[in-house]
C-alpha cells in the first residue's frame, strides 16, 4: 500500500529587526467613500463585485452585469497604479539637462 505524500511546510526564516507583515485591512465601500481615496474605494468596490459574483444566491441575470463592471474596475485600478508609475518616470524625464562645459 502507497503512503500519500506529506505535505511540505515553508522552511523557517529566522527573524532580525524587519517588523511582521501587516495584516491586510478590507475597507467597506462606505468606508473607502468617505476616505477620498480613489483607488480604494475601486478595491472596496472591486471586493463587493467580487463576492456579489462568488454568492450562489446572487441572480444569474445580474451575472453579466456584475462581471462587465468588475473588469471595468479592474481596468481602472490598473491605470491608475500605471500612472502613479508614470509620474516617477516623468519626474525623472522633466529634469533639466545641466550645462556642459567642453575644455
Amino acid at each position: 500500500m502507497a503512503v500519500p505524500p506529506r505535505s511540505r511546510k515553508p522552511p523557517l526564516k529566522i527573524v532580525g529587526d524587519e517588523a511582521p507583515p501587516q495584516p491586510r485591512v478590507l475597507m467597506t465601500v462606505k468606508a473607502a467613500a468617505e476616505a477620498g481615496d480613489r483607488r480604494r474605494l475601486l478595491a472596496a468596490l472591486r471586493t463587493r463585485i467580487a463576492t456579489d459574483i462568488d454568492n450562489a444566491n446572487t441572480p444569474p441575470r445580474d451575472l453579466a452585469a456584475l462581471s462587465r463592471r468588475l473588469l471595468e474596475i479592474a481596468r481602472e485600478i490598473e491605470a491608475l497604479d500605471a500612472e502613479t508609475k508614470a509620474d516617477d518616470i516623468g519626474d525623472a524625464a522633466a529634469t533639466p539637462d545641466e550645462e556642459w562645459a567642453s575644455s
